[in-house]
């Protein structure tokens, strides 16, 4: 006995398989951005409270090592800022926004194709429905416009069979990419948060305890090298 599922693909046609095709694609994105987003969870606060104590300690050994320690978006930007630490705030800034900006495309990553799926589905379906209509009105021309209601009525839940999958298909899909659209703007907006934070955190270090920047360093250098020349 053939299940109910499988007399409904059998009885939809070709159209109805592309559909269950589109169905697969479409959970097997789901199931890998709902991977993605869990093991990006992360407490944003407790992150940068603890990298705060390493940098206001000259840790940045260990600041490093607890930023490459988290998994997901927000650590590689915090761990990108922290190798560059030594930097003027303006170009830490730049840095946060440059290595924000390569996150976005990681995140937004099978999201659109869940859209598409959604779009894609119902408009398989109308295409059957069509397709199953023309069908019956040819089996109608073929008998001189004369067929019996049975014929009438297995052509037509044959060509409205598409149109049923493809909102079942699409419905749901639909929904899921609502849902992902708006982790991933969260998701986003933790790492503009993180990014401002880390570098506020080691800019504002900086000047509490006198930590001179590279530039600083080595513009101090090249003075005292003229003065002594001068001297000379």
């Amino acid at each position: 006995m053939i299940p109910e599922q499988m007399w409904l693909l059998d009885q939809g046609g070709p159209l109805v398989w592309v559909q269950a095709g589109l169905a697969f694609f479409g959970a097997v994105m789901l199931l890998e951005r709902l991977f993605f987003f869990h093991r990006a969870r992360l407490n944003v606060g407790d992150l940068l409270l603890g990298l705060s104590n390493h940098v206001r300690r000259k840790a940045f050994a260990e600041a490093l090592h607890e930023a490459g320690r988290v998994p997901g978006p927000v650590g590689r930007v915090t761990h990108a800022v922290l190798l560059r630490h030594h930097l003027e705030r303006a170009d830490l800034r730049a840095i946060a926004q440059e290595a924000g900006q390569l996150e976005v495309p990681r995140i937004e990553n099978g999201i659109r194709g869940i859209l598409g799926v959604a779009l894609l589905a119902p408009l398989a379906g109308m295409l059957g429905t069509v397709l199953g209509l023309l069908e019956t009105f040819q089996l109608m021309g073929g008998k001189g416009g004369f067929a019996s209601p049975a014929e009438l009525s297995n052509g037509v839940f044959q060509a409205l069979i598409t149109t049923a999958v493809g909102l079942t298909v699409a419905i749901p899909m639909y929904l899921f990419y609502l849902y992902l659209l708006g982790r991933a703007m969260r998701l986003i907006h933790r790492i503009e948060r993180a990014g401002i934070e880390i570098v506020n955190i080691i800019a504002d270090a900086r000047e509490e305890r006198g930590i001179v920047s590279f530039r600083e360093e080595k513009a101090a250098i090249g003075t005292n090298k003229a003065d002594k020349g001068a001297k000379a």
